[in-house]
């Protein structure tokens, strides 16, 4: 029986992506990977944004400012129902890519001036999900000064005595 060298004697009996894997994979590698995995649990460390409730919402609708957006996340043939007061319609399925968009464009787009980083932004949609998920993505996107109208349109119309149609 031939005698086989040190490393053919360790990599015996493991499979060709075990032998790859360990072969390839340098500390370094590793380090770059760990660094990874930490700067996205950095930017996850605080992925909730900020909560508001119907009664932070309210004097928000009653005098609105050019410092602030309150973005209605829904469709807009969700829209058509009614929306909050002082709010404009950024669906969540063109968020990502409009902020990504000069603010000319934004603007020919959505016809309203697109919000600067650190201007505050209030999200809702429909019951609170969406527009969770239009924080996370405004985040990733750069934007800081964020809120999520916990309730967002079923709170309100209930709130305000309206019926959902």
């Amino acid at each position: 029986m031939p005698r086989l060298s040190v490393p053919s004697r360790l990599a015996a009996g493991r499979s060709p992506l075990q032998l790859r894997s360990q072969s390839t994979q340098t500390p370094t590698d590793k380090d770059k990977v760990k660094e990874a995995l930490k700067h996205n649990d950095d930017i996850q460390r605080d992925w909730d944004a900020r909560l508001l409730t119907y009664e932070q919402m309210k004097p928000k609708t009653q005098s609105p400012t050019p410092d602030a957006y309150i973005i209605d996340v829904r469709e807009p043939d969700e829209v058509i129902q009614g929306s909050i007061p002082s709010a404009v319609n950024l669906p969540l399925s063109v968020l990502g890519n409009s902020l990504h968009l000069p603010a000319a464009a934004f603007q020919e787009k959505h016809g309203f001036t697109k919000p600067k980083r650190d201007q505050e932004i209030i999200f809702y949609c429909r019951s609170g999900k969406r527009s969770a998920s239009a924080c996370d993505i405004a985040k990733r996107n750069g934007y800081t000064n964020l809120y999520n109208y916990e309730g967002s349109w079923l709170d309100w119309i209930e709130r305000e005595g309206k019926k959902a149609t």
